[in-house]
């Protein structure tokens, strides 16, 4: 049996290989690291994990995408589409079934992979693939509200689905801390302002800095505002542990996290195939779906294999690749080993970080994806029923969850187009 549809994009780029592309593949690496470390961080915390699981995610899922994937360029790690799907896992069925259920994906998209389904992804309506998208921006968006504004859920609530954390932010607004609600605005106006002026060093990276420095040297400042090492005091410092001992792999526990695994699996596919795409545009490339797939799959299971939660290619630290000089997959495998090397020898300083410094690079990061303005084009040039369709995909997203937006999206799609065709068999009979 042949398998060169599954060959990794790292083999062709290393026949030409030069120094010269080594240097801008370790200078794309290094820069794509330094804008990941506080997105993965963040993208942690929103999906209900401990913040070094984000670094975590990155370095082993971000390292073995880049050595075994279909992309030139795809940088992969934690990403805002996970984050309201995980914190789900993790509240119903504890980090344990988040393992179980990852590892299970990876498995799925490894034979997704075998079986050539990586072509699949251009049969998925954009209406469904933005719906879903915008609908996640939303929920992100409502989760760091409370950080933000600095609230304090005084009944102890844990709230996860989206209405529930606007009635608990509702419910507890007078607990408002305008210290937090300061620092947030200042990196939320660094995230907006300073990219205007100046592009080379990565603006969540001047905004956590800012707001750390703001917390420490500002008098009052810090009596209102939480940072990461308050609320998480434990982070370890060292190499990651591997964390499958003990793991329960009962059928019964399998069969409870099968949906969950399902749903890990799609989304990864569906997003990752995405950035693929994008990149290709990027610099002119065109990437390998099947091995893309595969390389998820392992990707993922390294991941919770060591401590991290799923990961999908990441289209803004992608894109950041691009732009900074990456053309091989040798500037992904960089930014894996520099944030390695964070985790080894500088994680205390992570720990100076606010929080509300982390829900600003989480507000921007709902922004940019949410793609409200694609979202309105299609509202004004779309037939009715792709217009329903997005609508309703977006609007379950919010209200429930992915795994019925997407299912419901894709069953009103489905249905809309089988009755089109007759009434234009009716009318040409």
């Amino acid at each position: 049996m042949k398998l060169g549809y599954l060959q990794p994009k790292m083999i062709s780029a290393m026949k030409n290989y030069s120094g010269q592309q080594f240097v801008k593949d370790l200078i794309a690496g290094i820069i794509v690291a330094i804008i990941a470390l506080p997105l993965s961080i963040a993208l942690a915390l929103a999906s209900g994990a401990a913040p070094q699981q984000g670094i975590y995610t990155a370095i082993f899922a971000g390292f073995t995408v880049s050595l075994l994937g279909g992309s030139r360029i795809q940088i992969a790690g934690p990403t805002a589409a996970f984050a309201t799907i995980v914190a789900g896992v993790i509240a119903t069925q504890g980090m344990e079934g988040l393992i179980l259920a990852t590892l299970m994906a990876g498995i799925m998209l490894i034979i997704m992979g075998l079986c050539k389904l990586g072509g699949l992804i251009k049969y998925v309506p954009a209406t469904i693939t933005v719906g879903f998208t915008a609908g996640i921006a939303v929920t992100i968006l409502v989760g760091q509200i409370k950080d933000f504004l600095g609230l304090t859920y005084q009944g102890g609530e844990k709230p996860v689905e989206t209405i529930e954390k606007i009635e608990a932010n509702i419910h507890n607004i007078t607990t408002f801390s305008w210290q937090a609600l300061l620092v947030g605005a200042v990196c939320l106006a660094i995230l907006i302002i300073y990219p205007k002026f100046e592009k080379k060093l990565p603006p969540s990276l001047i905004a956590v800095v800012v707001g750390a420095l703001m917390v420490k040297f500002i008098p009052g400042l810090d009596e209102g505002v939480f940072t990461i090492g308050e609320l998480y005091s434990n982070i370890p410092s060292g190499f990651p542990k591997f964390t499958l001992g003990g793991l329960d792999f009962s059928f019964d526990k399998i069969l409870a996290v099968l949906p969950d695994a399902f749903t890990i699996a799609i989304l990864a596919a569906i997003e990752s195939l995405l950035s693929c795409v994008v990149a290709d545009k990027m610099v002119d490339s065109k990437h390998n779906p099947n091995a893309e797939l595969v390389a998820q799959g392992a990707g993922n299971m390294l991941s919770v294999m060591f401590g991290g939660i799923p990961a999908t290619g990441a289209i803004a630290r992608t894109a950041a690749n691009a732009k900074n000089g990456g053309r091989t997959p040798v500037a992904g495998m960089v930014h894996a080993v520099v944030l390695l090397l964070v985790i080894l020898f500088l994680m205390p300083l992570a720990k100076l970080i606010p929080m509300p410094a982390i829900a600003a690079i989480l507000f921007m990061v709902a922004y940019n994806m949410s793609e409200w303005r694609h979202f309105v084009e299609l509202c004004k040039t779309e037939k009715w029923y792709n217009i329903v369709v997005l609508v309703v995909t977006f609007v379950l997203t919010v209200v429930f969850d992915l795994v019925v937006a997407i299912a419901v999206g894709l069953a009103i799609y489905v249905v809309i187009v089988i009755i089109e065709k007759i009434n234009h068999k009716k009318q040409n009979a």
